[in-house]
């Protein structure tokens, strides 16, 4: 008896990337404009992602070769723009909802990631720190030394909660001050909203010493991160009070 051996399943070709609604920048009109196959392969190129604001929030890196593209009816952009092979970091699907929050702009009240569960308040931080990474150092304006700032604590049930209350506390809604307790320190030095020294009032303290007292680093070890963003902040002239 012969032995048939089946063939291996073909690998699932990945769809194209689409791009809706794309404003090209300088370069990419230029390759469009030629339209030569070595135009239309844009190597390294970085999609820069804005709010319906019109204001930076996030960009992605990406190699790709431009399959396709249809401009709008009245010609005159945007543009859909088709990539026929290419490289891209997709965003996970979980992180739609946030995305979509931002599009519509930053948050106008406090604590809008409250009721996220840690995976989501993760990705809010993440587009509050990258939306902070793209805007120009310039449009920052740090509060004079003594200003006194007030934490509201209710909501400080796991790492991301921490650094949203905190970018909060200094920057307002949808602020940024860290992420990481070196990130922590490093806003601690100026343009990012402070100056040493100051004050801050740590509202529902206990909520964050009974959630935070016994945590992980990411290595696994032990690791008290409440005391730890303390000695930061400490460190950093920023005297803090809890209640």
């Amino acid at each position: 008896m012969r032995r048939v051996r089946p063939h291996p399943a073909p690998e699932p070709v990945a769809p194209p990337l689409v791009l809706r609604g794309l404003r090209p920048g300088d370069r990419l009109r230029d390759a469009l404009s030629k339209g030569t196959r070595r135009a239309l392969d844009l190597g390294v190129a970085v999609l820069e992602i804005r709010d319906d604001l019109g204001e930076p929030l996030t960009d992605r890196s990406l190699w790709a070769k431009v399959g396709a593209w249809r401009p709008s009816p009245d010609g005159i952009e945007p543009i859909d723009l088709e990539f026929e092979e290419g490289h891209f970091r997709p965003v996970p699907e979980y992180v739609r909802p946030v995305w979509e929050r931002w599009f519509a702009g930053p948050p106008d009240v406090p604590n809008a990631w409250a009721a996220l569960d840690t995976r989501l308040r993760g990705a809010w931080l993440d587009t509050v720190r990258e939306r902070a990474g793209r805007r120009h150092r310039s449009d920052r304006r740090d509060r004079p030394a003594g200003h006194a700032y007030e934490l509201d604590g209710r909501y400080v049930t796991d790492r991301p909660g921490l650094y949203l209350a905190l970018g909060e506390a200094v920057n307002g809604p949808g602020g940024y001050f860290g992420g990481c307790p070196d990130a922590l320190d490093d806003c601690l030095r100026g343009t990012f909203g402070y100056t040493a020294p100051a004050t801050l009032l740590w509202r529902d303290a206990e909520t964050a010493r009974g959630h935070l007292s016994r945590t992980l680093t990411p290595e696994g070890e032990p690791d008290d991160l409440f005391a730890l963003v303390l000695d930061v902040l400490a460190d950093g002239g920023m005297r803090v009070t809890l209640a």
